[in-house]
């Protein structure tokens, strides 16, 4: 039922996969879930880019390097973990954003709708037992160096995607009728 896999979507950190490998066919199938997110008049502005094998150690690479040189003092902690976490990954998806160039509706509708795609493949993740977790670090406003957006494109966080071993909790929510009120 949809609403039992909304309940048990959560997210999963990269330092929780193991080294099992995702199939090139299940990552389309995710991404085919992404494409069916709504968006007003039919912009569909998400667009992804997938990073596997080298190019993961090359992510983590760009990111430390990037924080370290914009950062007055690094902590080599986090440093550290920016190498380690794509690694970590047996894929991840640049999550990003094409404006319509006639800008047709309002930017914030076009992030929704993107979001809607992340959402889409969140719950596809679930139901097919794959961990994820979407990560926007302050880092991707550099992006376009590496991953050579278009213009009109940018960067809005990466969806990472593992197994895991690791049993997910169950999650916890404050009752809805705290946050409604009837007009």
């Amino acid at each position: 039922m949809i609403f039992d896999l909304i309940k048990n979507r959560r997210s999963v950190f990269p330092v929780q996969y193991n080294s099992k490998p995702i199939a090139k066919e299940d990552i389309l199938k995710i991404l085919e879930a992404a494409n069916w997110a709504p968006s007003h008049r039919k912009t569909e502005p998400w667009r992804f880019k997938i990073i596997q094998g080298d190019k993961k150690a090359a992510l983590g690479e760009f990111l430390s390097n990037t924080y370290i040189d914009i950062t007055p003092k690094p902590q080599q902690v986090k440093s550290k973990k920016l190498i380690e976490n794509p690694k970590k990954a047996a894929v991840i998806i640049a999550i990003c954003m094409q404006r319509d160039p006639l800008e047709s509706v309002p930017e914030w509708e076009e992030i929704a709708a993107v979001a809607m795609a992340v959402q889409n493949m969140w719950l596809c993740c679930t139901q097919m037992g794959i961990g994820s977790y979407w990560s926007s670090p302050a880092l991707i406003k550099y992006m376009n160096e590496f991953l050579s957006l278009k213009e009109g494109e940018k960067c809005l966080g990466f969806f990472y995607m593992g197994y895991s071993d690791d049993e997910i909790t169950e999650g916890v929510r404050k009752p809805i009728e705290d946050k409604v009120t009837w007009l």
